[in-house]
């Protein structure tokens, strides 16, 4: 009798343990959030509702795989990028000189893109607003609250005079893949404003005939300040791409949350 009391009391202790430590381990036992996954449902949450066993479960119940776990090259995250893909490269706010294949917003999940903006260009144009920029209106996507940030952006760059050369617009709203590709461009979704192409630089221009893989020179002339108040309001720039595109301004705040 002693020795199954005290084989009970062992029992005891082993459930009692396992229970612990199940309890103090957060996820690595239960379900792993990715650090992606959780800054996305932080900063899109109309749309982003959860994370469950591999999958972004969205607003209209869709289940969104998060890493398809496919080995990609640098080109196929571009062109076929799942939503981990789009954490993949380094948006650097220390440097003003992009490393090597560091293009940062680049890459988009077209599924998840389509899913908040919308999947045609009806669709998108259904959530476009006019908004003044600097003696212009140009159309903007309330999705996500990205209209009322360029308003915010434009309300500082008002503040700033001596910046005033940069701000033509060149184009916002515009349904189209991206040059050479099969992805569509980030225009297509509202989100995008190119800005001064009198001052723009754009790697192509400046290294004509070389591919995406290749080394390339980089160049810019647009002043620090005009991309920081950018960047406040939750729009990457596209100087900080090894792939530069200096005109380029595009609401990703994803992104901006992932490279503080």
């Amino acid at each position: 009798m002693e020795k199954q009391i005290q084989m009970a009391a062992t029992l005891t202790k082993i459930v009692c343990v396992a229970a612990f430590l199940f309890s103090t381990t957060p996820l690595s036992a239960q379900q792993q959030i990715p650090k992606g996954a959780t800054i996305l449902m932080k900063v899109y949450p109309d749309f982003i509702k959860k994370y469950d066993n591999g999958y972004l479960v969205l607003a209209d119940g869709t289940r969104l795989i998060y890493d398809d776990g496919k080995e990609k090259t640098f080109v196929q995250k571009l062109d076929d990028g799942d939503p981990e893909d789009m954490f993949a490269f380094k948006y650097d706010r220390t440097s003003w000189k992009p490393e090597y294949l560091q293009d940062a917003g680049r890459s988009r999940c077209e599924q998840l893109f389509k899913k908040m903006y919308g999947a045609s260009e009806g669709e998108v144009r259904k959530h476009l607003i006019s908004v003044p920029w600097f003696g212009e209106k140009v159309l903007f996507t309330t999705v996500n609250g990205a209209a009322d940030s360029l308003r915010a952006v434009a309300a500082e760059l008002a503040k700033h005079p001596e910046l005033r050369s940069y701000l033509k617009s060149s184009g916002s709203f515009y349904w189209r893949k991206v040059r050479g590709a099969k992805r569509q461009s980030a225009h297509s979704y509202g989100m995008t404003i190119d800005i001064g192409v009198s001052k723009s630089d754009y790697w192509l221009w400046k290294n004509p005939g070389k591919g995406e893989t290749d080394r390339i020179v980089y160049a810019n002339r647009f002043p620090k300040a005009l991309i920081l108040i950018f960047e406040k309001h939750g729009f990457i720039w596209g100087g900080r791409w090894y792939h530069y595109d200096t005109m380029h301004f595009e609401f990703r705040p994803e992104i901006l949350a992932a490279n503080p």
